[in-house]
């Protein structure tokens, strides 16, 4: 199965996933705080300047249209990841996601007429105007055509700004940094999200890479099943062709050439029991969120927890039980909730499956008890535990040793 790590809800399904929100979330804070740092600098730098007159009720005017700006903004910049994700999502959530943006545009920019009109700076209204508009998912490279667009014009309009507010534009020894930062403002903005797509799709390249590994491995599995059975079994065929012409005339030749054929069937069967251990398996948590997507497709609100490194837990003995424990949730679940983790303590990994009971499912106890017991003698020859809790839901929880392998079951391994 591909890797969906990134798509299994609350789940850090693979170690790069809380990284990737992680710097989401850091893109976010950036740029709010940006915005927010750009503006208290420009009200305070105002308020340095000799010629400007500060209109009655300016300051509660303008904290306002902060307000309202910066609300805006992180409406905006929230919704934003959902112009990057797969094209398949994007058409249940573009409706309400441009609704939103227009509402949120729209009370941003009231935010910059109030900004503008109480500063009495064109360049600062149009400036927060313009970096709302940078943060909508333009298409392609629209949004920097854009950006070059908005950044032309707050350069004309400080041109127009500097000698209403008594500045001389010619004065080196005077500081603009606040008119440099409203300049760059849309450029940042527009930086910043450039960054995140590029990490969107880097993360998006390492799933597809996975995917792809995954295919392989299991193409050359197939390969090697069919290589094997197929002979096996024209062996077995033309051995048993044999002893039905000769079960007339030879009957003890026949019945040799049966043997022959029950021998060839039982070097079938251990050749495939070797492939079978020889295979590497996908890695425990994409077994994890292939049993998420079934549930979630089978009508359960799913929560899945996964401590970092949890591809190196023992998929081999793991991943049956991952499997088991889903079709016990499924066929004698109440079909509402479930959560599933992972996680390491000591030199143990914990895996945990709970969902809502349905009493009313005939045999589900029975059922259970006997699936539980079995699983619980497999793990204690593991050196694990297998805890099993059912009140107002149905918790199992499997302990094994970090590095545990089935083969030691039967001593054939350490």
């Amino acid at each position: 199965m591909a890797s969906r790590a990134a798509g299994v809800g609350a789940a850090v399904g693979s170690p790069y996933a809380g990284g990737v929100r992680a710097t989401w979330w850091y893109t976010v804070a950036g740029l709010v705080f940006l915005d927010l740092v750009v503006l208290m600098n420009w009200w305070l730098w105002l308020g340095q300047l000799p010629a400007h007159a500060v209109l009655p009720g300016g300051p509660a005017l303008a904290a306002l249209g902060v307000a309202l700006q910066l609300g805006a903004a992180a409406v905006l910049v929230r919704d934003y990841p959902v112009a990057v994700r797969p094209a398949d999502a994007e058409d249940t959530v573009t409706a309400p996601r441009r609704r939103r943006g227009a509402v949120a545009l729209a009370v941003g920019a009231a935010g910059a007429a109030l900004l503008g009109v109480t500063t009495g700076s064109w360049m600062l209204g149009v400036g927060v105007l313009a970096f709302l508009l940078s943060l909508l998912p333009w298409p392609g490279g629209v949004r920097w055509r854009l950006v070059a667009l908005l950044t032309l014009v707050l350069a004309g309009l400080w041109v127009v700004d500097a000698p209403r507010l008594g500045i001389d534009t010619a004065d080196a020894d005077l500081s603009t940094l606040p008119p440099t930062l409203i300049l760059l403002l849309p450029a940042l903005s527009a930086f910043s999200l450039w960054w995140w797509d590029l990490v969107r799709e880097l993360d998006r390249a390492r799933e597809a890479a996975a995917a792809v590994s995954a295919m392989r491995e299991r193409l050359r599995l197939a390969g090697e099943v069919h290589d094997l059975q197929g002979h096996h079994l024209q062996v077995v065929a033309l051995q048993l062709e044999l002893a039905e012409r000769l079960i007339d005339r030879d009957p003890a030749a026949a019945a040799e050439q049966i043997r022959t054929a029950r021998a060839s069937v039982d070097e079938a069967r251990a050749g495939t029991r070797d492939l079978a251990t020889r295979f590497r398996g996908v890695p425990l948590p994409d077994e994890l969120a292939n049993a998420a997507d079934l549930l979630r497709a089978a009508g359960h609100e799913v929560q899945v927890e996964l401590d970092r490194g949890a591809e190196r837990a023992p998929a081999d003995v793991l991943g049956p039980l991952v499997r088991e424990s889903v079709t016990n949730v499924l066929k004698h679940g109440a079909g509402r909730r479930a959560r599933i983790s992972l996680r390491r303590e000591g030199g143990m990994w914990r895996y945990a499956i709970a969902n809502d009971r349905d009493p009313a499912t005939p045999g589900a106890a029975a059922s259970r008890g006997t699936g539980v017991a079995a699983m619980r003698d497999r793990i204690a020859a593991l050196g694990g535990t297998v805890e099993v809790r059912a009140d107002d839901e149905f918790v199992l929880t499997v302990a094994v040793p970090d590095g545990a392998r089935p083969d030691a079951v039967d001593g054939t391994g350490a």
